[in-house]
């Protein structure tokens, strides 16, 4: 199921991701008035489609190989590696006939419209549900082995400030425009101390598979639901219950909880919980749990699929503020900003040394691993992974790389400068030589994929 589940996020993610950047070509060419005898999601390779359909000049359809999509227009070297124009004149529908200011917004068209999305998914989650604000007193829950980790800082620990400057939410410190500047300390408060923290210069490099720094705000692992039938039902745990250990190894966070039990399937675990007799008076807390109620110490085998059958409460001091239709529309445009700069900013690293190439680019494997992740913490969660895929592919698309659109939209800009049009054997290979790159760096990241999971 887990593989299922991946493969279809991974799907649902690139679907939208291509549609919107195919469209952004499709909807320019047709505005010159450029034939597009193609518009395809997929690619079809040996002929497998699951769909087409011919609608005025244009075939549409989906192929059976879900790893990008092609716009095919009239007179313009492409994927296809069409050359039965050559030798002919250039007709008035054709790419190669048009302004070279045409060619260049229809190369970046494709560009734009994954921009446009992006945009419109922070700006439609930002209205329709507000921005997040959890209180900085939220203690913090720190993943082992993770960057924060290594930096000293443990669950429990709260935060105090970034740099001097006090914070007020949690969502300030995880900006990440944070984590795009060179020097980075964090003051923390432990046990009534004030403590400071540096953050490694190569922190982007260092973040792990689910791009999660290893902090977040601590969610006492309370129980809402318990699953008729589940293995959690049937040892007796009740709803309102708080989770303080697993096998005697205390517990403060509820992805801790599903982590342990996730990773012990068909093995019996002794699991410790605290349960109220009588509903409060005063809002459930962990603390409240903790302090009025009685200890239980239960044994449960979770099933095969890593789990016993109970749900998250929602106890985080956390709240959604509603915003009026221009702050939504400023905050979609202000994290969609602050996300490209920091992209830019990380290939940047990248290709200056200053990253780890391996550990900082990831292939289809990885991207399909975290939809999965994302979708598995909400629909909000899984539609800010494909507003922050959709800026990143904008960026890589428009690096002047042969066969990309960066590539062809040096070219033609090229073309525009001189007044003439680039010799068609040259335009080939250099089409050629950059698939034969594209091809070997889809290579490379498959097996990098593999390698660093």
């Amino acid at each position: 199921m887990e593989l299922l589940s991946t493969i279809f996020y991974f799907i649902i993610a690139i679907f939208i991701l291509v549609t919107a950047h195919e469209f952004g070509h499709f909807i320019t060419a047709r505005m010159f008035g450029m034939r597009v005898d193609r518009f395809f999601i997929g690619f079809d390779f040996w002929g497998i489609k699951l769909w087409q359909k011919k609608i005025g000049e244009t075939e549409y359809g989906i192929g059976a190989f879900p790893i990008g999509g092609y716009v095919k227009i009239a007179g313009m070297i492409d994927e296809s590696m069409d050359t039965s124009y050559v030798g002919k004149k250039a007709q008035p529908w054709e790419f190669r006939a048009k302004p070279a200011w045409q060619r260049l917004v229809v190369l970046a068209g494709g560009v734009a419209m994954n921009m446009v999305l992006a945009a419109a998914i922070f700006i439609g989650i930002t209205g329709i549900f507000g921005e997040s604000r959890t209180a900085i007193t939220t203690p913090a829950y720190v993943t082992p082995n993770s960057v924060f980790a290594s930096m000293g800082m443990k669950s429990g620990d709260r935060l105090v400030a970034i740099n001097g400057q006090k914070l007020q939410y949690w969502e300030e410190a995880l900006d990440p425009e944070h984590f795009a500047s060179g020097e980075l300390q964090f003051t923390i408060e432990r046990n009534g101390q004030e403590l400071m923290l540096q953050a490694p210069k190569d922190i982007l490099s260092r973040i792990d598979d689910n791009q999660s720094l290893g902090i977040s705000p601590a969610m006492p692992p309370v129980i809402d639901q318990v699953l008729a039938g589940e293995p959690a039902a049937k040892a007796g745990f009740l709803p309102g219950s708080l989770i303080t250990a697993i096998d005697g190894v205390p517990v403060s966070d509820w992805n801790e909880v599903v982590s342990i039990i996730s990773r012990n399937a068909g093995k019996k675990l002794s699991i410790a919980w605290v349960h109220l007799k009588s509903t409060p008076d005063e809002p459930l807390t962990a603390a409240l749990i903790r302090e009025k109620g009685q200890t239980f110490i239960t044994d449960v085998m979770p099933n095969q699929s890593g789990k016993i059958g109970i749900s998250l409460k929602q106890t985080i001091d956390s709240k959604r503020v509603s915003l009026s239709a221009p702050q939504a529309i400023a905050s979609g445009i202000g994290q969609t900003w602050k996300t490209t700069v920091l992209t830019v900013q990380g290939f940047g690293k990248i290709f200056s040394g200053q990253e780890d190439f391996r550990k900082s680019v990831g292939g289809p494997i990885k991207i399909a691993r975290i939809a999965n992740q994302s979708a598995g913490q909400g629909p909000i969660s899984f539609m800010y992974f494909v507003a922050v895929l959709s800026i990143s592919l904008a960026v890589i698309n428009i690096l002047p790389i042969p066969a990309l659109d960066g590539g062809q939209f040096v070219l033609n800009a090229i073309e525009g400068i001189i007044g003439r049009e680039i010799p068609f054997e040259i335009k080939m290979r250099i089409q050629q030589v950059g698939m034969m790159v594209l091809l070997a760096l889809f290579a490379y990241f498959m097996v990098n994929d593999l390698l660093n999971p």
